[in-house]
């Protein structure tokens, strides 16, 4: 699939070093203002308003723990753009998706686990909306598992395309070095953040 590496830029005020992030976040600051400009439709490429959900876990009550945040400049839009950060200890072990064309039995509180999410993406965005999935690997036994390939699928299933796949590197420029800088709660060996870009698709009645 079509994959892009985004890397800070040296006079970005967003790419040095910052505090921990919140609690379920997944991408850096500079990475979520890029994809206000990058995805962006909007006439004299002014920044696209985003809305970005962070699921921080699954347990009975996580309404209230999925932080919610709106970047707008201000000007009324309807919601065109989703940004979703799924961290990784939300997400179950790949194999253990079922086939996303039914119910899947996911513990917590996630109404019919992971292919219910994306139905209800689905219906939130118009046609050609943007739902934007940002995770990263994480490690099970030692062993590294890569999610992507069943969000996908369950995503394709809810009627999403797949459009882009973005490596965001966590990295500070430094003179003409890039410094790892991983997020604290990453697994060992993880330095980049994932970004998948979909959009949705409404067939005509």
């Amino acid at each position: 699939m079509p994959t892009t590496i985004w890397l800070p830029a040296p006079d970005d005020p967003h790419a040095a070093p910052a505090p921990a992030p919140a609690p379920g976040a997944v991408l850096p600051d500079w990475a979520i203002e890029r994809i206000r400009t990058v995805f962006t439709t909007r006439p004299g490429d002014r920044p696209a308003p985003l809305l970005k959900i962070s699921v921080r876990d699954t347990e009975l009550g996580m309404d209230a723990r999925t932080a919610v945040l709106t970047y707008t400049d201000g000007t009324p839009s309807k919601l065109s753009m989703l940004l979703a950060e799924l961290h990784p200890d939300t997400l179950p072990d790949p194999t253990d998706i079922q086939a996303c064309g039914g119910i899947s039995e996911m513990p917590g509180a996630m109404e019919n686990g992971w292919p219910g999410f994306f139905h209800r993406a689905h219906r939130l965005l118009p046609a050609d909306g943007l739902l934007l999935l940002a995770t990263r690997q994480r490690r099970d036994d030692g062993i590294l598992t890569d999610p992507l390939g069943s969000l996908i699928a369950c995503a394709r299933t809810a009627g999403f395309r797949y459009l882009q796949h973005v490596i965001v590197a966590h990295t500070h420029p430094a003179d003409d070095r890039l410094i790892p800088i991983p997020p604290a709660d990453a697994s060992p060996g993880v330095a980049h953040s994932d970004l998948i870009a979909l959009t949705a698709i409404h067939t005509g009645v």
